[in-house]
């Protein structure tokens, strides 16, 4: 058996081998290049952050000092200001006190006059609404009568709110009288009455009408009783009627055909009827 030589084995193992050292040896440089280089780019970039840091920050003081500046001269003048509007305040508070206080009265003032209107508003209207409803209440008594003469009577009024609206239908003239138990005749349209007896207690009543020298005696009669008799140039009929008796006196009305002469006096020859 032949011996194996132990020079370091064949030639290509150790080309093989050298091989590998010599590229190991060309990476590790390379590397070791790229890595300084990478490194000195880095050192650069962290020196200009470093400059443009210290720039920006010699920027910021600047800028902080001029604000500081204008911020200080603001502050003073803000505190001048402040000073006299509290001043101007001090002065104009009184007055605007008494301003506020002459507000209020007036204001009070208004107030009590709205509610006074009001309340009169409120008033007028009641009014008007009892008015309204007395009215009504007036129509509704307003009644149709048969006279003492059986003739049939217009509308009789009863009080004088209702004497009111018969005069204001125009259809008849009225004339309201009160008499007083013998005294002189009462001159009426175109003629006089006279009162001569009451009763009170029974509303009756005795009266005399004189007209065309006739005494027509009206004896024992109710009050709302039309006491009707004609007379004048057209015989026309005429009615007493006698709202309320009292121990001495009655109070009512006469009604006569529209537009009856008033110029013609009466004269007062007795005569009954």
């Amino acid at each position: 058996m032949s011996d194996v030589p132990h020079d370091g084995g064949s030639p290509v193992v150790r080309n093989i081998l050298m091989v590998v050292a010599v590229v190991y040896l060309i990476g590790t440089v390379v590397f070791m290049v790229m890595a300084q280089g990478r490194i000195n780019d880095l050192e650069k970039k962290q020196v200009t952050a470093q400059e443009e840091q210290a720039k920006k920050m010699t920027d910021l003081k600047a800028s902080l000092n001029v604000l500081a500046d204008r911020a200080g001269m603001n502050h003073k003048e803000l505190s001048k200001k402040a000073q006299e509007l509290q001043a101007k305040e001090h002065d104009t508070e009184p007055r605007l006190k008494a301003d506020e206080e002459t507000t209020k009265q007036q204001i009070g003032a208004v107030t009590s006059d709205v509610n006074g209107v009001k309340g009169e508003v409120v008033k007028v209207s009641a009014d008007v609404t009892d008015t309204r409803n007395d009215l009504t209440v007036t129509k509704g008594k307003l009644d149709h009568a048969i006279g003492d003469l059986n003739k049939h009577s217009e509308l009789i009024a009863t009080s004088h709110d209702e004497l009111e609206m018969l005069k204001h239908r125009g259809d008849r003239d009225y004339f309201e009288f009160t008499l007083q138990k013998d005294k002189t005749p009462t001159h009426l349209s175109i003629v006089s009455v006279q009162l001569k007896k009451t009763d009170p207690k029974k509303s009756k009543f005795t009266l005399y009408v004189l007209a065309e020298d006739k005494k027509i005696e009206k004896k024992d009669r109710t009050i709302n009783e039309p006491l009707q008799f004609y007379t004048g140039r057209d015989r026309a009929l005429f009615e007493v009627v006698v709202n309320s008796v009292d121990k001495n006196t009655v109070t009512g009305y006469l009604s006569t055909p529209k537009n009856v002469a008033t110029t013609q006096m009466p004269s007062h020859a007795p005569s009954s009827q």
